[in-house]
């Protein structure tokens, strides 16, 4: 399984009740075989452009562990989930966390 980041831009019109469109975008990780290993919610942001004729989301961030077909099958199912207007799914730097634990050894 390898570690993959996971950015999901939610409908700023679900801002009361969230909930239930982040676990849409959980359940689409579990069935696809992957495993969250954390979240954060970055809040409400106004976006650079319009996306889908609205000017604010709300960012959801996952790092999340899949198996080598769990993207596509991921990215096929975000794109025609409403509660999503825009999503990124990357592969996570893994040259970027031994830099991490240097800084903290020295």
């Amino acid at each position: 399984m390898k570690e993959y980041e996971l950015t999901a831009l939610i409908h700023p019109d679900l801002e009361m009740n969230l909930e239930p469109a982040i676990d849409k975008v959980r359940m689409v990780v579990h069935e696809a075989g992957g495993k969250i290993t954390k979240e954060d919610s970055w809040g409400k942001k106004k976006l650079a452009y319009q996306i889908k004729g609205q000017d604010f989301a709300i960012y959801q961030y996952f790092e999340v562990e899949l198996p080598a077909d769990a993207p596509l099958k991921i990215s096929g199912v975000l794109n025609i989930t409403d509660e999503v207007i825009r999503y990124l799914l990357v592969k996570k730097d893994e040259k970027v966390a031994p830099k991490a634990n240097s800084e903290e050894e020295e």
